[in-house]
């Protein structure tokens, strides 16, 4: 597992750190300074294949570099490469000052201070760094979430509030967009049951929706793995619901696996169903982004998954949201994420630093409010890319463009430079405005899926500590793996039923209670603060 596999790079790289082989420490000091007399730091990062291969051609960093005075000098790599290119890096010794946009679980984070790689940062905050100190004042929540069960805080943190509880923008990644130009053209009404919908999608494979001539359709289609384009939306007609980490609290605060619970079966049950008529895409157990992309693009489908549709079909009006369905005895449940706008380990400095300083002067920058903004969505005045905002200098205030059919996504991708940041939900209306599609987003939840989500809480952001993570690494691992392995199985093969027994033994041979006993004590304590 990756965690696993970082912990043995940082644990290589701490051997070569303490006995000096490999140490950037004194090349670092020398290049501290360029030609120009400014500070120098050496950063490791990723970006988008579509953004430019050196960050200091985006404006964003141009501009971050005349105001603080530093030149980074950035080793950037691809998303795809860059957690195997970050742990060689970094297990080879030749620290980069920082690690930015880093992709730092928990138990990197702790492994990585444990062997010495990376420093704590609580103090360079108290004495150096106004802007993110500030943050912390003003939602403090965070300063817990970001301390660590040894009482330091060794990272910088990604923070985006958009909305809060029900209402947050992360309350459900995975919506359901179905082509309503087909249901208009076959005369056929918004499916309210799973029943209702199975026949919407089986009138989607046989009557020819597109008009071509052709059986080319694909009624449903999916990613078949966790994350925003599962179909794990569906599972909440059943019970409970899935989440992407299969974990959901219950109302009197029960920690529940979601793929223990009846709901569950019952779920897969309904999902093979549906594969047994023919209706889902035979490539959704194997596919990947852009082959899922590539078919949205060409609207081939009735019923698909994802976080915003102009992702995957464009901004159009082919495709509407599918509300929350009727399960066969009548229930009705959103499932709510696990996800907030918090990401702790979004940078990192290292052991080999020796400009601390000025590394948390520059790092502090991020955290302006305007800094922030445009850190996460793109920048304003730039000639060479779309820009995402216009810059009102006398309201001091970043409003956002229309879009005009550009996906958000590939614009951030090219433009934003993400890593640590804080927009918060006071931010909007004084230093920036909603973004449009975020606004609609909101709407859209806030109407068809708010008033169907039956519980009360979801599970928090808990710091476990390094013995804890390592037992959750370990087990799930081999769990969520025979989980996945066993739900693929049965979507197709439709022996749920029969080998459900024996499943939930292997569930409790793989350390389902241990696992369950450890989620609840990290509930029960972020429940108390």
């Amino acid at each position: 597992m990756k965690t696993v596999k970082t912990a043995s790079f940082a644990a290589l790289a701490a051997i070569l750190v303490l006995s000096g082989c490999g140490s950037s420490n004194s090349s670092n000091e020398s290049d501290a300074t360029d030609v120009n007399g400014k500070v120098t730091l050496n950063f490791l990062t990723q970006s988008s294949p579509l953004a430019p291969a050196d960050p200091n051609d985006k404006l964003i960093n141009k501009r971050l570099e005349e105001k603080t005075g530093i030149h980074i000098r950035w080793k950037n790599f691809t998303s795809d490469q860059f957690v195997e290119k970050r742990n060689l890096a970094i297990a080879s010794g030749d620290l980069p000052d920082a690690v930015f946009d880093a992709g730092y679980s928990d138990y990197d984070l702790l492994k990585l201070a444990k062997d010495g790689v990376i420093i704590p940062v609580e103090d360079l905050i108290e004495q150096h760094m106004p802007n993110f100190k500030k943050v912390l004042e003003q939602s403090p929540e965070y300063k817990a979430m970001l301390t660590a069960p040894d009482g330091h805080i060794y990272s910088f943190p990604w923070i985006e509030e958009l909305g809060t509880g029900k209402e947050a923008i992360q309350s459900v990644d995975d919506l359901p967009w179905i082509n309503v130009e087909w249901l208009n053209k076959l005369g056929l009404s918004m499916p309210t049951t799973t029943e209702e919908l199975k026949q919407v999608l089986i009138a989607f494979k046989t009557k020819d929706p597109n008009g071509n001539g052709q059986a080319d359709e694909i009624p449903l289609s999916f990613i078949d793995k966790p994350g925003g384009e599962d179909l794990a939306f569906l599972y909440g007609s059943f019970g409970l619901g899935e989440n992407w980490d299969h974990t959901v609290v219950t109302n009197d605060g029960k920690v529940v696996f979601t793929a223990a619970d009846n709901g569950y079966k019952e779920a897969v049950k309904y999902i093979h169903d549906l594969y047994k008529e023919e209706l889902v895409d035979i490539e959704s157990s194997q596919q990947d982004w852009n082959t899922y992309l590539a078919k949205g693009k060409d609207h081939r489908y009735g019923l698909y998954f994802t976080w915003d549709k102009a992702n995957i079909t464009g901004p159009n009006k082919k495709y509407d949201l599918m509300p929350p369905l009727a399960g066969p005895d009548g229930h009705v449940n959103v499932t709510r994420t696990n996800g907030i706008g918090f990401d702790r380990g979004r940078m990192v400095i290292t052991s080999a630093n020796k400009k601390l300083e000025a590394t948390a002067k520059w790092i502090d920058q991020l955290y302006d409010p305007i800094q922030s903004i445009q850190n996460n969505w793109g920048t304003y005045g730039d000639t060479k890319q779309k820009n995402i905002f216009e810059y009102d200098a006398a309201k001091g205030m970043l409003k956002h463009l229309p879009l005009e059919g550009s996906a958000p996504v590939e614009i951030r991708q090219k433009t934003n430079i993400g890593g640590p940041l804080a927009v918060l939900d006071e931010y909007y209306g004084k230093y920036t405005t909603q973004p449009e599609d975020a606004t609609w987003r909101l709407g859209l939840l806030k109407k068809v899926m708010v008033p169907h989500m039956q519980a009360d809480h979801n599970y928090p952001k808990v710091f476990f500590s390094i013995d804890e993570l390592d037992r959750l690494s370990t087990i799930e691992t081999d769990l969520f793996a025979y989980v996945l392995r066993k739900r693929t199985e049965w979507y197709q093969n439709g022996k749920v039923e029969e080998e459900w027994p024996e499943y939930l033994q292997e569930l409790n041979s793989l350390g389902l209670q241990e696992w369950l006993q450890i989620k609840q004590a990290g509930y029960d304590r972020s429940a108390s603060k």
